[in-house]
């Protein structure tokens, strides 16, 4: 089997390994660091183990001094006049406290200290911080969640809980607030005052919530509720020197905007300072709506007279050797373009073997800039993805024949196996599997011609989100552990079906783990034989 990992990365959407951490990009490495965690709390317990068994020793010493320095005291000479309390104050001062003073300044907390260095080199950096916040906001505008919702962890399928502190509402607000997303800025802003209302205890005070807030609502355009609200910081903080400058500027901004608007009047403007929710602004992604519209089980365009057309069936693949005794069962998801699901495509042994070999060397995807031809990370692609060959297990190689027998189509020009686990709110936005005409170089080291179909193996079950959708004709198709579904990106003339532009939704609650396996055109001319039209 020839090794196409340098080759690879010229295809489209493909990827390179990178050294640094991202954790928040896949949830299967980010399992390691609750283990990472569980060793710290043990050596942080051990560590106030010693400095209680200190102070108890310590305590010990006082008590013992303190009933002794009260008997001293009340009769110095007399005491003293006793040889053996003359030495022992002799040799408590001049050797006993010395040991006393060596006793506090001893450093129980080394071990702990020298675990915390070790361990940290492992630690989320600032950008997985970023990252796993910006997936949180990502979540909130696909699914449509309020921040209410989120921060007491009401999640559809969660088996755990999950609430956010005062704190962690007012971090998600700066990191919003850092990138000048405004909308979302107000969102969590207005949040971290609701729970503080509720009397929820935080050092985040209101004033320093207000602060955000107030320049937020003005930047999203309305200027009586950013005067309103900075009036309420200066209430709170009439020292606060900033909210003074800006509401001088808030009313001067507010004041010309009546005057060239003389149709509105004040209760007009009175009417818009109540207004607490906000417009997104406008995406450079146009198609978005309707991608996480069907993220949501939304425009879903599945009819009654297409589902009249959709069977399901055993599939041998016309008497293949192999499928003879275990044909596969096939079951059609969409009638044209045409995709099926293969059930038992892998076993859960299949798959955790999978899983391991992959595990060791995720890495964060990049893809390639159209413009500067640059790889890049991109926030439209969150995951990690690493390539499996043939000979790295027998596994690999037995999971590969059997999506060439099920597929009738050649292996040997096939790209390798490619495994890729999703992070927090994982995801990848439309895009074409097949390299179109204004990239005629995509595959050209490859030499194999156009990725001519894809199959995508569901490794793992998801509880909410993760689904593939196609917002071309509106399907949505949701993973199920051990199947895989299958679909061709070309027409048999060779033309790429742009039908076939696909997402990854965002995966909601649980890790979603895919394999898939690019089938490219060389090796397929008696295979699957060009047609006589453009669009066969």
């Amino acid at each position: 089997m020839k090794h196409w990992a340098l080759f690879l990365l010229l295809a489209i959407g493909c990827y390179v390994w990178q050294i640094e951490a991202e954790f928040f990009t896949s949830i299967g490495q980010m399992t390691d660091l609750i283990y990472v965690e569980k060793d710290l709390v043990k050596s942080l317990k051990e560590y106030i183990k010693a400095e209680e068994n200190k102070l108890i020793e310590i305590k010990s010493w006082a008590e013992k001094l303190d009933q002794l320095t009260h008997t001293s005291t009340s009769d110095p000479e007399g005491y003293l006049g006793h040889p053996v309390n003359a030495y022992k104050l002799m040799k408590r001062l001049n050797t006993d406290w010395l040991k006393l003073e060596s006793l506090v300044l001893q450093q129980t907390s080394d071990v702990f200290i020298a675990n915390l260095s070790i361990q940290r080199e492992n630690f989320p950096t600032d950008e997985d911080e970023s990252g796993a916040a910006k997936a949180l906001l990502r979540l909130q505008d696909t699914y449509r969640l309020d921040s209410e919702s989120i921060s007491k962890g009401r999640l559809p399928g969660a088996q755990h809980e999950g609430t956010l502190s005062v704190e962690d509402c007012f971090e998600l607000g700066k990191i919003a607030y850092s990138d000048s997303d405004y909308y979302h800025t107000v969102l969590w802003m207005q949040q971290t005052l609701k729970q503080l209302e509720e009397g929820e205890a935080s050092p985040i005070t209101q004033a320093e919530a207000l602060d955000y807030l107030s320049y937020s609502v003005y930047q999203m355009g309305d200027i009586h509720r950013a005067v309103d609200l900075t009036k309420r910081l200066i209430a709170i903080d009439p020292t606060h020197v900033r909210a003074k400058t800006n509401l001088h500027y808030f009313k001067k901004s507010l004041e010309e905007e009546v005057k060239s608007d003389q149709t509105r009047d004040e209760e007009f403007y009175q009417s818009q300072s109540k207004k607490k929710v906000y417009m997104q602004p406008e995406n450079y992604l146009t198609e978005r709506d309707s991608y996480e519209a069907l993220c949501r089980g939304e425009g879903i365009k599945m009819t009654t007279q297409r589902q009249r057309k959709l069977f399901c069936r055993y599939h041998n693949n016309n008497k293949h050797p192999r499928l003879i005794i275990a044909p596969l069962k096939e079951e059609d998801e969409w009638d044209s373009p045409h995709i099926v699901r293969y059930y038992e495509m892998l076993s859960d042994a299949e798959i955790g073997k999978i899983k391991e070999l992959a595990k060791p060397v995720l890495a964060r995807a990049t893809v390639r800039n159209s413009v500067t031809g640059i790889l890049e990370t991109a926030n439209y692609r969150i995951s990690k993805s690493a390539w499996l060959a043939d000979d790295e297990d027998p596994v690999v190689s037995r999971v590969n024949q059997r999506i060439g027998d099920v597929t009738g189509l050649e292996m040997e020009t096939a790209e390798l196996l490619q495994v890729a686990n999703y992070g927090v709110g994982g995801q990848y936005e439309p895009h074409f599997d097949f390299s179109r005409k204004e990239e005629p170089d995509a595959f050209r080291e490859l030499g194999t011609g156009n990725r001519l179909a894809t199959m995508l193996n569901y490794m793992s079950d998801v509880p909410a989100g993760g689904a593939t959708v196609f917002p071309d004709f509106g399907a949505a198709i949701y993973p199920k552990k051990g199947t895989a579904i299958f679909w061709y990106n070309l027409f048999k003339s060779g033309e790429g079906d742009y039908r076939t532009r696909h997402a990854a939704c965002p995966v909601l609650v649980g890790s979603k783990w895919v394999s898939n396996k690019w089938i490219h055109e060389r090796g397929q001319e008696f295979k699957r034989p060009c047609g006589l039209t453009e669009v066969d």
